[in-house]
């Protein structure tokens, strides 16, 4: 059984490390990215650059067409890339809060934070994958499907001629 001393101290460690409280400190902690530079592009460091680039072509392959090596580039070097489904989550939430505190009425803190957030480094890539995963399939199985197409087209042709 825990000791009402012991849930009292908790509960005023939990109050102190809710993050900082006045507009200084949340300026100055919204700064922390640019500081260790993970609000820049991937493709802004040359080591992450050619990392990137090295799992590019592995996950794509090295006969794969430029097509679907640009869908990965293209949401690599936007700083503002978000996913359809987080888009989704922040329409919900911007929706729930309207509905419950009326639309005159200001986001809260962390509403307004989370609204605000971006996927930076190793999680933007990880979201950008998840996300291109399902057009990269599609795209994959139009050229299956084209190719499957040609060869018995050719085949036809081939039967056809004397």
């Amino acid at each position: 059984m825990t000791s009402e001393r012991k849930i009292k101290a908790n509960r005023a460690n939990a109050r102190a490390s809710t993050g900082p409280k006045t507009a200084h400190g949340r300026s100055h902690a919204a700064r922390n990215a640019v500081r260790h530079a993970l609000s820049l592009p991937v493709y802004a460091d040359p080591v992450w650059s050619e990392e990137v680039e090295s799992l590019t072509r592995q996950i794509i392959g090295t006969d794969a067409d430029p097509e679907k090596q640009q869908h990965l580039s293209r949401a690599l070097s936007d700083p503002d890339y978000e996913s359809e489904a987080t888009l989704r989550k922040k329409a919900g939430l911007i929706i729930g809060c309207f509905r419950r505190i009326g639309p005159s009425a200001p986001m809260p803190d962390n509403v307004m934070e989370f609204l605000q957030s971006k996927p930076e480094g190793p999680c933007k890539f990880a979201t950008i994958l998840a996300d291109k995963t399902r057009q990269l399939l599609a795209l994959d199985r139009y050229e299956r499907r084209a190719l499957s197409r040609r060869k018995f087209a050719i085949r036809e042709f081939d039967i056809g001629t004397p």
